[in-house]
This record gives C-alpha cells, structure tokens and sequence, in this order.
C-alpha cells in the first residue's frame, strides 16, 4: 500500500498545501469585493452591447 501512486499523489497534494500562504479575511473580502464589483461591471456591459445589437437587428429588419 506504501507504493500506491495515488496515495502518494494525495500525501504530496496535502504537503503543498502546508507552503500555501492563505490570504487574511480582510484580502479575502477585499478582492470578493473587487471580483464583485467587476462581475456587475462586466455583466452591465455585455447587457449594453446585447441591446444596442438588438436594436441595431430590429432596425435592419424592419427596413426593408
């Protein structure tokens, strides 16, 4: 069981995961904060775009 690769392969996950440096609750909420803020951002956008092409379809089909 000792050469079992996938027991190695979780033993190795579990050992980098002790080197990671996790990020304090204020970072942590910050950058929730600014993916937010960047998800509504973004979203607003491609909401813009999707009616000003709506409009602009509307109008080429009704000119005919």
């Amino acid at each position: 069981m000792k050469n079992n690769a996938l027991v190695h392969y979780i033993r190795k996950s579990f050992e980098e995961l002790t080197k990671v440096t996790w990020p304090t609750k204020n970072q942590a909420v910050r950058l929730t904060i600014i993916v937010m803020i960047f998800c509504v951002i973004v979203a607003t956008l491609l909401g813009a775009f999707d009616y000003f092409f709506s409009l602009m379809y509307d109008y080429l089909l009704y000119l005919r």
